[in-house]
């Protein structure tokens, strides 16, 4: 990958004799450095951490220290201020004689992959409450129905054909699409009292 693009995945190394960090290029930029400008220690990266998650993560390293496996799920704070979710998964280094020396692993940084699930919810979210919305504004316009009455309708309605509010607005919705208004509401009476699964 160019220096430029952001890198998710990064890994590293704890050496037991000396207490020694080594971190990829990618695991340097997640932090905020520019590779080769920092040397990496317990204490920096638990400068790193976000308070809320220094406790399990100083938790985490009692087991590097120790040189046993572990995964940790915890935020990052990088030198501009910008909180990453990483995922921190390490395995035991073993000499040629199988003495334990240290461990080794890798960071994925999955901030963006959050985020973009985030962003989905929301717009889900967003996307109900227009249906929501219009289907109550169609039951006010046409009854002269409050807003609060208008939406204990639709409730009443989707609890009585087991559809979920959103589905159920959309269904409504549609069964109105496109119809001319007749003398009386009858086309709205239909399609409230008819819509269903």
């Amino acid at each position: 990958m160019g220096s430029g693009a952001p890198q998710r995945v990064g890994r590293f190394r704890f050496l037991l004799d000396g207490q020694r960090w080594e971190w990829s290029d990618a695991v340097a930029r997640m932090h905020g450095y520019e590779p080769g400008t920092v040397q990496p220690t317990t204490e920096l990266l638990l400068k790193h951490k976000h308070p809320e998650d220094r406790e399990q993560v100083a938790a985490v390293l009692d087991l590097v220290l120790q040189g046993q496996p572990f995964s940790s799920r915890h935020r990052i704070i990088d030198t501009a201020g910008h909180t990453h979710l990483v995922i921190v998964v390490g395995d035991l280094l073993r000499d040629d004689q199988g003495t334990v020396t240290g461990t080794s692993g890798f960071y994925i940084d999955v901030t963006e992959a959050q985020q973009s699930d985030i962003t989905e919810m929301i717009s889900d979210i967003a996307a109900s409450r227009a249906l929501i919305e219009q289907a109550k504004g169609v039951l006010m316009a046409a009854y002269g129905l409050s807003a609060q009455r208008a939406f204990e309708i639709l409730v009443w309605r989707s609890q009585e054909t087991n559809t979920k509010l959103r589905e159920f607005a959309a269904q409504f919705l549609e069964a109105i699409s496109g119809k001319v208004p007749p003398t009386g509401l009858t086309y709205v009476d239909q399609a409230l009292l008819t819509t269903s699964r």
